[in-house]
């Protein structure tokens, strides 16, 4: 059990895990806009930030549910600078979608269609 690690001092780490509790990865957003990669397994939960739509590989590393493939991913991509960078940047232009104002209204209008037609509540 290690204590609790500010935001500030995960920075200082190649790679951070973000992890779904009862539901999303909280600290999602600012790991993708961080000189970090995210290692997590496959979201589970959808919310603004479109979980769904991250690829392992290109926006994160993906592990196994019960991380017992977290070691043996972490020992591939730590020599492989190239491959990380990558995901990095990949990452940081996902990200740099939900900061462009207009960018973000047209989604969350979107959000709401996708809402309302899901629910039965369109015409």
């Amino acid at each position: 059990m290690k204590s609790f690690m500010s935001i500030k001092d995960q920075l200082d780490y190649k790679f951070i895990f973000c992890l779904e509790g009862k539901c999303i990865s909280t600290n999602l957003y600012w790991a993708m806009s961080s000189n970090s990669v995210c290692i997590m397994p496959k979201p589970k939960y959808e919310s603004w930030f479109m979980e769904g739509k991250l690829k392992d590989g290109v926006h994160y590393i993906k592990v196994k549910d019960d991380f017992s493939d977290a070691e043996e991913k972490i020992e591939f991509y730590i020599n492989e600078n190239d491959k990380c960078l990558k995901i990095i940047e990949n990452a940081k232009k996902f990200v740099r979608q939900f900061k462009d104002v207009k960018q973000e209204r047209l989604i969350q209008l979107l959000i709401l269609k996708q809402y309302f037609k899901s629910t039965g509540q369109h015409e």
